[in-house]
């Protein structure tokens, strides 16, 4: 039993240190939004600034999971941003 409240007092440890490491800026990236590879090789490049900051912590659970939710927030968000540029430029 203390086996288990070890492992999980780490984790929340961890846990603790990603969300700590994630406070702030991650970085920035600038895309052309009428272009695709553009659009991608930001995403890739948001995803790899994530993973220089808390890649370390992937093995434990809790931190994967806000890790790879947080990749998926900064997608969509390149995502809408070069919609909207899309859009501001077509109605322009």
């Amino acid at each position: 039993m203390i086996k288990g409240l070890d492992k999980l007092t780490k984790e929340l440890d961890q846990l603790q240190r990603v969300i700590g490491q994630l406070d702030g800026e991650i970085g920035a990236v600038s895309f052309d939004p009428h272009d695709p590879a553009s659009i991608e090789s930001a995403i890739s490049n948001v995803e790899a600034l994530i993973d220089q900051k808390v890649g370390s912590y992937s093995s434990n659970s809790m931190a994967a999971s806000i890790i790879e939710g947080l990749k998926d927030t900064y997608r969509q968000g390149i995502l809408d941003k070069a919609a909207e540029a899309r859009a501001a430029g077509d109605s322009a």
